[in-house]
């Protein structure tokens, strides 16, 4: 498995935005549930938000992302990164090798 931090960025108005909240918050715990994530939350300000993500590539991740109610709402857009932490606080166990 290989993390990845998962970018979203608005692209129109937070009230726009905000139409979609209920949906994008439901396909994130989805996507926990899943074993796909484990961490998120907004960028300050409130600009998009950023997700913590395992998968087994970044194809399929990609297309998992690709499900974001705000991406197919067309009010965010996405970036992938690769990770490769090199060290994890005790209470983040299991992010780093």
């Amino acid at each position: 498995m290989a993390l990845f931090l998962v970018e979203v960025e608005f692209i129109a108005p937070v009230a726009a935005v905000d139409v979609l909240l209920a949906d994008h918050l439901a396909w994130l715990e989805r996507g926990h549930l899943d074993g796909w994530f484990f961490a998120w939350g907004p960028k300050d300000p409130r600009t998009g938000g950023f997700i913590i993500a395992k998968a087994e590539s970044r194809a399929a991740l990609d297309a998992v992302v690709q499900t974001d109610p705000y991406l197919i709402g067309g009010v965010a857009t996405s970036r992938i990164t690769g990770w490769n932490p090199r060290f994890a606080a005790p209470q983040f166990e299991g992010l780093a090798p």
